[in-house]
């Protein structure tokens, strides 16, 4: 067999094998239906929590929660599933307003180091600042 064959060949073998993963739902990406829904999320993993708030960006990809003792809830999709995990003031980094309705996180964490997160309303993403920020301005300047 010549070599532009066998080419071709992987090329086509390897094209049918990505459509048929993005047909059969392998490139969907999930959202949270709700309040509700992300607390269910969250709750799974962490069900001895109290959560006494919760808000969703306007993707509905990630949802923040406030819970007791100055720490927070996060549930956020990645692909099809969803990631759920506790941070507190010492985990952050660095946090801030990139817009009215845009927080901007980096957490301490290596396997997620945050990203921005927009807000159908600038109060909820005043409310993920305030609940989340560095408990010192000192601690930016660590990292």
């Amino acid at each position: 067999m010549s070599l532009p064959v066998l080419v071709a060949i992987v090329v086509v073998g390897i094209s049918l094998c990505v459509v048929a993963v993005h047909f059969t739902g392998g490139s969907k990406w999930a959202t949270l239906d709700g309040a509700d829904d992300a607390l269910r999320h969250f709750q799974q993993d962490f069900p001895d929590e109290a959560v006494r708030k919760v808000r969703l960006t306007a993707d509905r990809r990630t949802a923040f929660m406030e819970l007791d003792g100055g720490r927070s809830g996060i549930v956020q999709t990645f692909g099809d599933r969803f990631l759920t995990r506790i941070v507190t003031p010492p985990d952050v980094v660095s946090a801030s307003l990139a817009e009215p309705s845009v927080v901007s996180i980096r957490f301490r964490d290596f396997t997620w180091a945050g990203g921005r997160f927009a807000f159908a309303d600038a109060r909820d993403a005043s409310a993920v600042l305030k609940a989340i920020e560095l408990a010192e301005p000192a601690r930016a300047l660590e990292a």
